[in-house]
């Protein structure tokens, strides 16, 4: 059976590739998927609805009472339950978005490097993407190369802060330049947000200000440590709402019903409990960040957020060679050419991982680092 040509075009994620070479034995430290136990208030909220019936179709935008919650969380912005919806993942929000906004023949501009989804989203949507670059150590967006890059088919564009796989946050000069071209321009801006939570360094600056012309995408997964859970949910303006979820009930019909209790649950207590996780994060991202650094070839400054290291190396090779030399010694990590073509020169690590894990995986690193440079 022939699939679509959008599909046939879109690429497979180079993160799932690496995922799947890893023997048991290996070293994972491919995935950005918390190993810290979700909240109990989680867990029991949506063990206790599963066995209280919940488990039927529910509201395609998400239960009222959790919408209400995430307005609350976030009602500094100035935002409301309309203004929210809830969805099965972040990834699925990004992908009702695209679906919902771009038209055949659509362009946006997308990070380089980026998370993987974003160009293979607008493609199935039947637009064109094009990456922009971030700039190097701080990995801010090139505004100049935006500027070059925008045409009269610019429909969107994509930002990711915290960053994944950078672990960069937004400057507010970026954050100004970013809001003034979208205005200035009539783009949309899709920013997200999922890592909002884990930010070490400065503050988060979040696109919620912007609503008249920015959707903003949040989740639970990494927030509540729950990603098999599958959820997230959009923050924007209540007819951009109104018309996602139009979209929304044509993919999903809803989300799951039981894991809305969970998290709706856990979510008045939630910032107690980030911030042991983020203490257990920071000191994981100053050990992987001082072991890369002693490795003669490799270099990375510490990242603001999120829970990635993305050194440079300096080797006389593809990031995807670097990291298939590092599958044959049972370290699995992802390649940066995994995230475009201005990744390429770079490894992404999670430090998602216990100590153990990173302590052993950097002992790999650092012996193959030192058998290539000899």
């Amino acid at each position: 059976m022939q699939m679509s040509e959008r599909l046939r075009r879109a690429p497979v994620s180079g993160i799932r590739k690496m995922f799947d070479l890893a023997a048991s034995d290996s070293i994972n430290l491919s995935l950005g998927e918390p190993d810290v136990l979700p909240p109990d208030e989680a867990l029991k909220g949506m063990n206790d609805a599963a066995v209280k019936g919940m488990n039927r179709y529910g509201p395609t935008a998400g239960v009222p009472q959790l919408r209400e919650a995430v307005a609350s969380r976030y009602s500094s912005y100035g935002v409301n339950a309309a203004n929210i919806m809830i969805t099965p993942s972040g990834t699925t929000a990004l992908m009702t978005i695209a679906q919902s906004i771009l038209d055949p023949g659509d362009e946006t501009l997308v990070p380089g490097p980026g998370f993987v989804v974003y160009g293979p989203h607008t493609m199935i949507s039947g637009g064109k993407f094009t990456e922009y670059r971030l700039t190097e150590d701080d990995f801010q967006p090139d505004i100049d190369d935006i500027q070059k890059k925008i045409t009269k088919r610019t429909k969107a564009i994509f930002l990711n802060y915290p960053s994944n796989p950078t672990g960069g946050t937004l400057s507010g000069t970026s954050f100004g330049a970013i809001r003034d071209i979208a205005s200035d321009n009539g783009i949309v801006v899709v920013s997200d947000e999922v890592y909002e939570p884990f930010v070490y360094e400065g503050k988060h600056r979040s696109f919620i200000t912007e609503l008249d012309n920015s959707i903003v995408v949040n989740g639970f997964s990494k927030m509540m440590a729950v990603p098999g859970w599958r959820m997230g949910f959009v923050i924007a303006k209540g007819d951009v709402i109104g018309d996602l979820t139009k979209m929304a009930y044509h993919m999903y019909a809803c989300p799951n019903m039981p894991a809305q209790y969970g998290i709706m649950n856990a979510l008045p207590s939630v910032d107690g409990y980030l911030k042991g996780v983020r203490e257990i994060y920071r000191k994981r991202r100053d050990l992987i960040t001082s072991r890369i650094n002693n490795i003669d070839g490799m270099k990375m400054s510490a990242p603001k957020g999120a829970f990635y290291a993305f050194p440079k190396f300096s080797f006389d090779m593809t990031s995807d060679e670097f990291a298939m030399r590092l599958v044959k010694e049972k370290l699995i990590c992802v390649p940066g050419s995994a995230f475009g073509e201005y990744g390429e020169g770079h490894l992404r690590f999670s430090y998602a991982a216990d100590e153990e894990k990173i302590i052993k995986g950097m002992d790999i690193l650092e012996k193959v680092a030192n058998n290539i440079g000899r």
